[in-house]
């Protein structure tokens, strides 16, 4: 029986629980994984189990008394939380889930490798070098895309080896429209393999080249006044865009990359880590000594970067050179945001930098109580990795595929802060950079601007030029010359 202590802790837990879609684990004290589960609403859905001081489920009032710690992983979709807490349950077998551990799929479609592919739905992938498209965890979403496939694109659907025989006449269903009857010559073979690169393009979510296609086609048609052709396209893409507007999550690539899965398992043991490190975010600063300082935020999800959710901080409340302040300060207001806008938090968080830097962003976490993510810093050159939980630096072997995920994440944060910081400093050039130079006050930076154009032109310009502008003189456009290509050279 757990005492009310732990129970105060995990309540306490929960009211900083995101009202968004994601999966939780809960750990017993010996920090064993005793149950997963997926949630539409998690700070609502781990709510739930602690409103009751009894069940009537002896199995459910176990499982309550037994928590000591919940940890989360904030997903983007429903439909993701489902893919991820598969994984998880078959990953550490909880003893309270009797779901998913007798080996339970979600069906994938399957096109097959035959001359004239068909579609059949199965819950085992196979090598027969057959094209295997999801798995889809809601049965109504895989249903709405077959339709949409059988109006749209339809194949055939009997089993008639094709290269041994045809067929005289075609079958009923090419009479109504769903088999293109390739198996009397009614549809070529290259005919039939665009309709099933078509569908390829529908199930992988590149509805964009699809619709291009489609549209292309349509244009086609109309040009050759085959209007009836014209208007099926016309049909299918606006089905399409109606299907994008829903929603329907259905393909998620569950064996995402294998590989992958096998080197976020392996950081996670590296680093002693409760859960998988689903999402990793990664941080780095950037300026010129101390001037425009950037600190940014790149997120890693699935060892995959995704350049939609990276964030970017003008460092406000530091001074000249002082990185780790201004690590403190993005992290801080990095995961303010992320608490404010119910945005997900990640499972590892990676500072570019040695211990200092290290203790620093663990100390913003610590203001916003968010001390329990895992933070760690990754030093240059000898790429040691210094973390809250372990005494000594961590070394990694240089072929570890799980160092190689976190110097592509550091990487990623470097080349994002210079971006960053770049263009910054190119707004603050094309506004008051000439300013800055002694000498010149906005009369005469007015004046210049307006001669030239640009602070870009009149850096690429040689003395002479700037010196026969009225007011500038030799010495002055030397002075000028000198500082903004001093400073472009910087930047780089």
């Amino acid at each position: 029986m757990m005492d009310r202590s732990f129970q105060y802790k995990v309540k306490e837990q929960i009211k900083y629980f995101p009202a968004k879609p994601g999966v939780y684990l809960m750990h017993d004290l010996k920090g064993t994984v005793i149950y997963v589960g997926k949630a539409k609403n998690l700070k609502k859905r781990v709510s739930s189990y602690f409103r009751h001081s009894g069940f009537a489920s002896p199995r459910l009032n176990k499982l309550v008394t037994s928590i000591a710690d919940i940890t989360t992983i904030r997903t983007e979709t429903e439909a993701e939380a489902f893919i991820v807490e598969a994984r998880l349950i078959r990953k550490y077998s909880p003893f309270f889930n009797v779901e998913l551990k007798m080996g339970d799929r979600y069906p994938y479609i399957k096109i097959t490798s035959e001359r004239f592919p068909r579609i059949i739905i199965t819950r085992n992938r196979q090598k027969d070098g057959a094209t295997y498209m999801g798995p889809f965890i809601s049965a109504g979403e895989l249903r709405t895309l077959l339709k949409l496939i059988q109006r749209y694109f339809p194949l055939r659907t009997c089993n008639m080896d094709l290269d041994k025989r045809s067929a005289k006449r075609p079958c009923i269903n090419y009479s109504i429209g769903r088999c293109p009857g390739p198996c009397c010559g009614k549809c070529g073979e290259s005919e039939y393999r665009q309709r099933v690169d078509d569908i390829i393009l529908l199930l992988r979510g590149n509805s964009a080249d699809l619709v291009e296609r489609l549209r292309s086609r349509m244009d086609k048609a109309s040009s050759n006044l085959a209007f009836e052709e014209a208007a099926r396209h016309r049909d299918a893409i606006r089905a399409i865009w109606k299907l994008n507007r829903h929603k329907i999550s259905s393909s998620l690539e569950s064996d995402l990359d294998k590989d992958t899965w096998e080197v976020l398992l392996d950081l996670q043991e590296q680093l002693c880590l409760s859960t998988i490190p689903w999402r990793i975010d990664g941080f780095d600063i950037s300026h010129i000594h101390g001037v425009s300082t950037y600190g940014v935020a790149v997120v890693f999800e699935q060892g995959i970067p995704n350049p939609s959710l990276y964030r970017k901080f003008k460092i406000r409340s530091v001074e000249g050179i002082d990185d780790f302040r201004s690590i403190k300060e993005t992290v801080l207001r990095r995961y303010q945001r992320c608490i404010e806008g119910q945005e997900p938090l990640p499972q590892l968080i990676l500072i570019d930098g040695g211990p200092v830097q290290l203790q620093f962003a663990k100390e913003a976490l610590e203001s916003l109580q968010l001390e329990r993510i895992p933070v760690v810093s990754i030093a240059k050159k000898e790429e040691l990795l210094f973390t809250t939980n372990l005494k000594d630096p961590l070394r990694l072997s240089f072929e570890s595929k799980a160092l190689k995920l976190l110097q592509k994440v550091r990487d990623e944060s470097h080349r994002f802060a210079i971006t960053a910081h770049r263009k910054g400093y190119d707004r603050k050039l094309t506004r008051n950079a000439l300013q800055d130079i002694p000498g010149i006050g906005k009369h005469k930076a007015a004046v210049l601007l307006s001669h030239f154009g640009s602070v870009k032109r009149i850096r690429s310009l040689p003395v002479n030029d700037i010196a026969a502008i009225e007011g500038i003189g030799p010495v002055l456009a030397q002075k000028i010359q000198t500082y903004l290509s001093g400073a472009e050279r910087e930047a780089q």
